[in-house]
């Protein structure tokens, strides 16, 4: 089973209102739970059933569902990055911002990117995954710290596309 498709599971199961689903295949076992009124959005647990001695891995993603947010600006940094547009996580993983430890980062505050170039490495179940941009700008802000655990969804640049 491909990430996209355990997305797309969680996604469907969210909207569909069920409070629980447990898939088992063979080498996946899946279950989503959805929160109830006290706890919104859904928790999904993954655990990869091992090959022949193989430690048995578990992974834990935070809610999908998108809340509403309610945010007041408190200084002019909050008001100045709503004309920024951020770059969020399309999976769960590890976020890299290099290539490999002996390498430099994909790219650094103030560099330009256009639409196709690599942004960074996130590590899924042993898949190293290089996300790129899909719009062109300036890297305005790096969000998240280099070798740090990244949720679906979580914002890991902000872009000035002007």
């Amino acid at each position: 089973m491909e990430l996209k498709d355990i997305q797309n599971l969680i996604k469907f199961v969210a909207k569909s209102g069920a409070s629980e689903v447990k898939l088992e295949m063979e080498d996946i076992k899946i279950t989503i739970k959805t929160g109830s009124d006290d706890h919104k959005g859904e928790t999904t647990y993954i655990q990869q059933i091992p090959a022949m001695g193989a430690p048995q891995q578990q992974m834990v993603a935070a809610p999908q569902q998108e809340a509403p947010v309610v945010a007041k600006p408190t200084d002019t940094k909050t008001e100045d990055d709503s004309k920024y547009i951020t770059i969020k996580s399309p999976i769960i993983g590890t976020f890299y911002r290099k290539p490999s430890p002996d390498k430099p980062v994909f790219v650094e505050v103030g560099d330009t990117i256009g639409t196709g170039d690599v942004l960074c490495v996130i590590e899924a179940m042993k898949l190293f995954n290089e996300i790129e941009s899909e719009l062109s700008g300036k890297i305005v802000k790096v969000l998240v710290d280099d070798s740090s655990p990244v949720e679906f969804d979580q914002p890991l640049f902000l872009v000035d596309p002007s």
